[in-house]
């Protein structure tokens, strides 16, 4: 296709310069993105290492795990070498989280011995020892501390590169890890995210494993991408110890905190509870080796018995997620690296392995380069025949005809759907309206104590969101949400289902067709090369389509809880402001009367938000469609290409490569093997 490219006129008329972008645009590289929740010490590090096949890649054991940073593993194709980008915060972010760290010292001095307090001196502590201590935060951002991290200061991301997975991971503890005897200075509190790349790791190929911090994060664009990832998961790993599986808190509030940004605000597909240390096994009075591996299997399948039955207790999760969307899995990490391949009632790690190939397997890189260009290659050569001009006219009519039937076919569900969404959400907003108060009072009902205290000037200073180190999320702005989305839930995961191509968009998109391969059969072979080009478009734009409505799906849900926010704000910067004895009272009166005097518009407001956006999509994909496919309509049969190249030995290459391809769907681990 460079030689294609290197061909073409160096003039810019419309069919040239369609074809240079496109040929420029073949090469792209679709992942599938796979979220790793879990809490320090269930196993997650060494969880991926073993499935990945790399012993030492992500460190494990009794380091404790920073809780910020975001580690995202996935194939290095372009050389042997293992390799970590390091994408920090921006100065400016970092100026301002400062000056927020320091204020927040300097108010609560009374409060050192409580965990808020501590983190906060723990995290600057880490990064400048006590050298902050008595100095403003622009001072904090003289060079001389950031002498080894010359790339933060430059907003330039740092590349580290090594041999062995292990030299890697001992350079990298510094950024991902919280402490540690062997280092000085850390700057995790700088970093955004971490990316580390295996060499040619077939199973990564076309995934990225993200090991995701358990909740947001005080640095907005942390939080923001965190959120961003979270939403981008096409199945999410939560992890847990097989032994605390049910009784522990966190995987199970993690679960319940961001169902709603990975089911119907995200494009999460499936669930995977995985037990870890399912070799780990208590009392037993048979020690034999099959008596022990019958304990084993036994205690195992009671625990996939139990995480089940815990899942089908959360009602929130289940109006996201079906049992059919969540599995359980009992793996064994250590066992399978020592041994490699055991029977699958030892660990279940070849069967992620197994789930792993199948997403490659559907993102077949390959095949869908070999197919773009085999469309290209069609176009320009079929512009090249002045054979068949009556043929082409009657075809290209008959085209443009049906053209007009099928957008009309996209439109009529499409407006379905936006008098069923006007009618759940008018609904929504009178329940909101009725219950606000109700809601507001089950987070701020004043309890005397200063826990409570502490919890709610947290709340105001964090725009109304609050993880405490223990115990669930508050977070005023979901809770005065929650009508509306519970009132949208249902038809909202109908009309935008993450697991396949039906509803009334990607169900009309799928069925979109212009009839090209019917025409094919029956039509002389001098339109068949356009008419190839014309199916290889539509399959692009449906492709380009889902993705359209699959990321703009997620800003439409997330609108409501913005909108909320955004009203909300107000009276959080209000709050915040007080100080002393009764501000406790004082925070609390300012958001009930912000509330109250807001209930009748900010509801309302954020309906109209969700139904504008939804509208914009309804408008934007059949004018879309109908301006992509009608320029393909008229470059295939209206555009004279007599000065284009002749292209027959690379269309038929081409076409053989697509023919083999097709019998052989799994050829990019073909490749990536030799």
């Amino acid at each position: 296709m460079s030689c294609v490219l290197n061909k073409l006129p160096k003039q810019d008329d419309k069919l040239n310069k369609f074809l240079k972008n496109n040929i420029n645009d073949l090469e792209t590289d679709k992942r599938e993105m796979v979220g790793v929740f879990g809490k320090t010490g269930a196993g997650k590090s060494s969880l991926i290492n073993a499935v990945i096949g790399v012993k030492d890649l992500l460190p494990s054991g009794s380091i404790s795990a920073c809780t910020s940073v975001m580690i995202k593993v996935e194939a290095n194709m372009r050389n042997a070498k293992y390799e970590a980008e390091i994408e920090f915060i921006t100065k400016e972010e970092w100026v301002e989280e400062l000056w927020t760290l320091i204020n927040f010292i300097g108010v609560n001095e009374d409060q050192e011995k409580y965990g808020e307090y501590k983190d906060t001196v723990k995290k600057l502590s880490l990064l400048y020892g006590d050298d902050w201590r008595d100095k403003s935060p622009d001072s904090l951002m003289d060079k001389k501390y950031f002498k080894e991290i010359p790339e933060f200061l430059i907003s330039k991301n740092k590349i580290l590169t090594s041999d062995t997975a292990e030299e890697l991971s001992a350079k990298l503890v510094k950024y991902t890890r919280s402490e540690s005897k062997d280092v000085k200075r850390w700057y995790w509190p700088l970093v955004k995210c971490v990316t580390v790349r295996v060499p040619k790791n077939r199973l990564l190929q076309h995934v990225t494993l993200v090991d995701l911090p358990g909740n947001g994060d005080r640095n907005k664009s942390r939080d923001m991408m965190w959120k961003k990832v979270i939403g981008s998961c096409s199945t999410v790993w939560i992890v847990a110890e097989l032994k605390r599986a049910v009784s522990e808190k966190e995987p199970w509030e993690i679960l319940e905190e961001s169902c709603s940004l990975m089911g119907n605000g995200g494009e999460c597909r499936q669930i995977h509870f995985i037990c870890t240390m399912s070799d780990s096994l208590g009392g037993s009075d048979d020690h034999s080796a099959a008596g022990v591996r019958a304990q084993i299997l036994k205690q195992n399948n009671q625990a996939k018995r139990d995480v089940r039955a815990e899942f089908s207790e959360l009602k929130d999760v289940k109006k996201q997620f079906s049992e059919e969307d969540f599995k359980v899995f009992t793996v064994s990490s250590k066992e399978f690296m020592k041994k490699k391949y055991l029977d699958p009632d030892d660990t279940e790690i070849p069967k992620l392995r197994e789930f792993l190939q199948d997403l490659n397997k559907s993102h077949s890189e390959t095949l869908n380069y070999v197919s773009g260009a085999r469309g290209i290659l069609s176009l320009i050569q079929g512009a090249k025949s002045r054979e068949g001009a009556d043929i082409k006219k009657t075809v290209c009519k008959g085209l443009e005809q049906k053209l007009s039937l099928e957008l009309d076919k996209v439109r009529e569900p499409m407006e379905e759907t936006r008098k069923a969404f006007e009618e759940c959400l008018r609904e929504g907003v009178k329940q909101s309206q009725s219950s606000c108060d109700k809601v507001l009072k089950s987070v701020l009902k004043t309890r005397k104590g200063g826990a409570f205290h502490r919890s709610l000037k947290c709340v105001v200073e964090k725009g109304g969101i609050h993880k405490p180190k223990k115990g669930k999320s508050i977070n005023i702005n979901m809770k005065l949400t929650s009508c509306l989305t519970d009132s949208i839930d249902e038809e909202f995961k109908k009309t935008f289902p993450n697991e396949g191509n039906s509803g009334p968009f990607n169900g009309v998109i799928n069925a979109f067709s212009l009839g090209t391969e019917k025409l094919m059969n029956k039509e002389e072979n001098n339109v068949k090369l356009q008419l190839t080009f014309l199916k290889t478009e539509e399959d692009k734009m449906k492709t380009s389509l889902k993705k359209l409505i699959r990321e703009r799906k997620k800003t439409i849900y997330s609108s409501l809880t913005r909108t909320i926010e955004e009203t909300m704000k107000e009276c959080y910067d209000r709050a915040k402001e007080f100080r002393g004895e009764g501000s406790l009272k004082k925070m609390s009166d300012t958001i009930e009367k912000h509330v109250y005097d807001s209930k009748n518009v900010m509801f309302a407001q954020a309906k109209d938000t969700m139904m504008e956006q939804l509208t914009d999509l309804m408008l934007e994909i059949p004018k879309k469609l109908e301006s992509t496919m009608q320029e393909s309509i008229d470059l295939s049969f209206k555009t004279d290409g007599v000065s284009i190249p002749d292209v027959s030995v690379e269309l038929e290459m081409v076409k053989n490569h697509c023919n083999e391809m097709t019998e052989c769907p799994d050829v990019d681990a073909i490749l990536c093997s030799d």
